[in-house]
């Protein structure tokens, strides 16, 4: 698979000013060096054992999540050929016993494929960020670590903005944007490998009998290349495919949300139109477009400037109030 198109890098130099400004943009960048002087990566840069030392000091013993993958699958936690199940399995595990695995599969031919993901700090390493974190302009971002050997994760997005920013190994992260999402061929939104949609097509061998369009998503993909201390800030609804390319890697992540929670999900409004508008007759589907288009998508002044605004209600400005009051006729609604 070849990406003509990098990412944009520029230097973290001046951390404070620096990272707000980029955390704004609507593109993609690679921040370079931006961890590099957390002690986390200083131990890494000694060596995986120094590094698995200092991550076991901060760990209480609750059980974490970990994909097990036979070394058939090459890393690639994904499906199994009929799409109803996957090509791993998921065990609670004791990160120090997982954490040795992974320093004795260093020397494996054929090892493993072990995968914690998405894995909150604060709950299982606690004290870790008194000592690796970042000052951000985001209210309370949340903080995970993803750890493992080499391994391939499906493209996928996030709805939040995304700074991921990588303690060990070397990443390779290929991006796209959130119109190329046809030329993904989406999988299932039930059964998924950790709660997020993925990309069917495999990036190592891209099928294009099988998947034709994603040709043309290659045409816009930017690719990202991060060395330990380096950081790459994905904006929300971007699709990336990562891949962890060493014995041992660690990346610890920040997702920040820029509209408030009492908002919901956009996920679970895209839920109930899939339920509520998907199959209905074509005609009846091209009306409610015109509405959504009107009502969600379009132009604010088009839509309130015959209105005047004591009498806007939810088509005005949706404070905590007016989002409880629409939650609770949502759900009379729905559960009648």
């Amino acid at each position: 698979m070849d990406v003509q198109r990098t990412v944009e890098e520029v230097p973290a130099t001046d951390r404070s000013d620096f990272v707000e400004s980029a955390l704004s943009s609507t593109e993609p960048l690679i921040l370079r060096g931006l961890v590099a002087d957390w002690p986390v990566v200083r131990e890494a840069g000694r060596s995986n054992a120094d590094l698995v030392s200092y991550l076991g000091n901060f760990y209480q013993g609750k059980p974490v999540s970990t994909f097990v993958g036979a070394p058939e699958i090459e890393g690639r936690f994904f499906y199994n050929e009929s799409l109803t199940g996957f090509n791993f399995h998921q065990v609670d595990s004791n990160l120090t016993q997982v954490l040795a695995k992974l320093l004795e599969n260093g020397d494996a031919e054929q090892p493993l494929s072990l995968y914690i993901g998405s894995t909150a700090v604060d709950g299982w390493l606690p004290g870790f960020r008194v000592e690796n974190d970042l000052a951000l302009p985001a209210a309370d971002p949340v903080v995970s670590i993803w750890i493992g050997n080499r391994s391939r994760v499906a493209a996928h997005f996030d709805f939040p903005d995304n700074l991921a920013c990588c303690v060990a190994g070397e990443r390779r992260f290929t991006l796209f944007p959130p119109e190329e999402l046809s030329n993904l061929y989406p999988g299932p939104l039930d059964l998924t490998p950790a709660g997020q949609q993925i990309s069917l097509v495999d990036f190592s061998r891209p099928d294009f009998d099988a998947h034709p369009k994603f040709a043309q998503a290659l045409e816009c993909a930017q690719v990202a290349e991060l060395a330990p201390g380096d950081a790459l800030f994905m904006p929300s609804m971007w699709w990336h495919h990562v891949e962890a390319l060493d014995d041992l890697n660690v990346l610890v992540n920040y997702w920040m949300t820029g509209t408030p929670e009492f908002l919901g999900s956009p996920a679970d409004a895209l839920t109930h139109a899939i339920m509520a508008i998907k199959d209905l007759p074509p005609q009846q589907r091209q009306a409610w477009r015109e509405h959504f288009q009107y009502y969600v998508f379009g132009d604010a002044r088009q839509r309130l400037g015959n209105i005047p605004e004591p009498v806007r209600g939810r088509l005005g400005e949706i404070d905590e109030q007016v989002a409880r009051s629409l939650r609770a006729e949502l759900l009379n609604r729905l559960n009648r």
